[in-house]
């Protein structure tokens, strides 16, 4: 249960690229990272899952969670996920109707 988590910025978004199994145990690791990158100032983050071999319901609840806390902090948030196994979780849970999905890192960077 291995979780990686790598930052870049791209036209003038932070990106938060994650990698390998995010669950309840890897969860409040990226939760605290998005809360740092918040804390520290960013207006616009995405959430790159291109990635994420796994996501369980706590995983979504981080996702979920973040994107309140980026509207609070007058941030813009954004999920990229291509992956369908995952794209299924967020149609399930209908998630796919909250959180701003884009296909790629240009996608939603572009706006």
């Amino acid at each position: 249960m291995e979780l990686s988590l790598a930052t870049r910025v791209v036209a003038a978004h932070t990106v938060l690229e994650v990698g390998g199994e995010v669950d309840v145990y890897t969860a409040p690791k990226l939760r605290e990272r998005i809360g740092e990158l918040l804390e520290s100032g960013v207006t616009a983050v995405v959430v790159d899952l291109a990635r994420v071999d796994f996501m369980d319901s706590t995983g979504l609840g981080v996702l979920v969670g973040a994107q309140r806390r980026a509207r609070t902090a007058g941030a813009t948030f954004g999920v990229v996920c291509s992956r369908e196994s995952l794209l299924k979780i967020f149609r399930i849970t209908a998630l796919d109707q909250v959180l701003p999905l884009y296909p790629s890192v240009d996608a939603a960077t572009a706006s």
